[in-house]
């Protein structure tokens, strides 16, 4: 008997362009049902731009390979254990898992079993609102009263919300990321037990995890009043020690635009080095995060345009941006004018080229060697001095005038 859907909910169209029409009619070619699983679907129903799409079948994946290749399809064994096969259609992916059960948790690592039972394959996921799955018709199924939750702002977990973190300790990160981005009212009081139990065990996750759930949280609208959850529950603690006071963070939300780097900068506001290499950032996130932290460039209000674009100029308008904000919110807004006029400084900055390079020295008769860099680095300090104005012209006589000198 044909399992009769909750309700209806119109596709958004990435999930019923020629790209997913590919991928679904590749896996439906024997009469499988498939469906779209997951935060695609919670996505589609709350509006909010949509990640990855998922989709959910009972075929095993030797039969999903065979048939997405059948297709013309490119299919990638992403995570063939768990029953995942990514599906490449129109140059995108569409992950593809199996229906299955879990059969064995270690709080890091699950044995699953293939099912063909839409409802358990439901039950082993971390929240009501992710727990939902459509057809590709429409057809809408909520086991666990998702829909109701995501529209009442209560993230809750499926079932004993022990047992889910018990399962899988990196649900209690995943919890504090979505009570940022939905929550709205009283957290559900089961779930922050539940976090609250397993604190000491986030030790045991693999630091990339912990990295990139702390950095999608901190990406949230407003992710103060979690992290002061989380400080109150004691994960804060457990994921970032370092984490200082957050009263520079909650001005910076107010004035940012979501860098999720340059809030954990606020909330470290001491140990960005130190913390850039315990969280395993790229080499290029630890470097900006440290140049953030003292001794860092100190910037002021006060400061005229030219001296800004000598920082500017030094820095780079990424990290002078980073830098105006955080020194605004540290400064509460007093200067607001004078620190949007900083930014928009930094928007119309184009940093400009030297003149003169090592040739031009050359060129006059001057030898290889330390001192065709000493000219040009006097060059330079004479132009930045003249606040970037000179041009090629007037930078080359005046390489003569000191080479000659």
């Amino acid at each position: 008997m044909t399992e009769q859907p909750t309700g209806t909910l119109p596709l958004p169209d990435v999930l019923c362009d020629d790209a997913a029409r590919s991928v679904v009619a590749a896996l439906t070619a024997r009469g499988a049902e498939v469906r779209f699983v997951g935060g695609c679907v919670r996505d589609a129903m709350s509006g909010e731009a949509m990640g990855d799409v998922d989709l959910a079948t009972p075929d095993r994946p030797d039969t999903v390979i065979e048939l997405l290749e059948r297709a013309g399809l490119k299919a990638v064994p992403t995570g063939l254990k768990h029953g995942t096969i990514t599906a490449v259609s129109e140059g995108r992916p569409f992950e593809v898992t199996t229906l299955r059960v879990d059969v064995e948790t270690d709080g890091r690592h699950a044995e699953v079993a293939f099912t063909d039972d839409w409802k358990a394959d439901a039950a082993r996921r971390d929240f009501t609102f992710n727990a939902m799955s459509l057809r590709p018709d429409g057809g809408f199924f909520d086991y666990f009263g998702g829909r109701d939750d995501l529209t009442a702002g209560r993230v809750r977990f499926v079932g004993d919300a022990q047992s889910r973190v018990e399962e899988d300790y990196l649900r209690v990160l995943r919890y504090f990321r979505f009570l940022a981005r939905f929550g709205q009212g009283e957290p559900d009081a089961q779930a922050v037990a539940a976090c609250r139990a397993a604190s000491s065990q986030l030790a045991r996750l693999s630091i990339e995890r912990v990295r990139n759930e702390l950095l999608k949280l901190l990406g949230a609208p407003n992710p103060v009043p979690t992290l002061g959850l989380m400080r109150e529950t004691g994960v804060l603690a457990a994921i970032l020690p370092d984490a200082g006071a957050m009263d520079v963070l909650v001005t910076l939300v107010g004035i940012d635009d979501r860098d999720p780097l340059r809030r954990l900068a606020a909330l470290v506001p001491n140990a960005g080095g130190k913390v850039g290499s315990a969280l395993k950032l790229s080499k290029a996130e630890q470097d900006r995060l440290g140049a953030l932290a003292p001794p860092c460039a100190v910037i002021d209000p006060d400061m005229d345009i030219p001296l800004q674009r000598q920082l500017l100029y030094d820095l780079g308008a990424e990290r002078f941006t980073d830098l105006v904000l955080l020194f605004w919110a540290a400064d509460r807004e007093v200067h607001a004018d004078a620190w949007r006029a900083m930014l928009q400084t930094a928007q119309a900055w184009d940093r400009p080229a030297l003149p003169v390079r090592g040739s031009d020295v050359l060129a006059l008769g001057v030898p290889s060697g330390e001192r065709v860099g000493e000219l040009v680095d006097a060059v330079e300090r004479w132009w930045r001095a003249g606040d970037f104005q000179a041009d090629r012209d007037a930078c080359l006589a005046q390489l003569r005038e000191i080479a000659t000198s």
